[in-house]
């Protein structure tokens, strides 16, 4: 989706512009961590309104038990990533 940009075309058009800026303007005052509104999340009225559920990422998982093994062994994981294959 988008549109293609031709020679001596701006990449950015007034409207692309405005909807970015938009974007910044919710993201802003948004938790960083669930996304939800700062307003609807601080407000004393909503402590119990949510419910929770933890939900198991096997690929997570196993990403970090390598990366507690690899530490275990006394190796350092600044600069370290995992790269997961699934095998089935």
């Amino acid at each position: 989706m988008g549109r293609a940009v031709q020679e001596g075309e701006p990449l950015w058009l007034d409207e692309d512009r405005a909807w970015a800026l938009a974007l910044l303007t919710v993201e802003a005052d948004s938790c960083p961590e669930c996304r939800r509104p700062w307003g609807e999340v601080t407000d004393k009225a909503n402590e119990f309104a949510y419910a929770a559920e933890v939900i198991l990422c096997h690929a997570c998982t196993t990403s970090a038990r390598a990366v507690r093994a690899y530490q275990d062994k006394g190796g350092k994981t600044e600069g370290a990533h995992v790269h997961l294959d699934r095998i089935t």
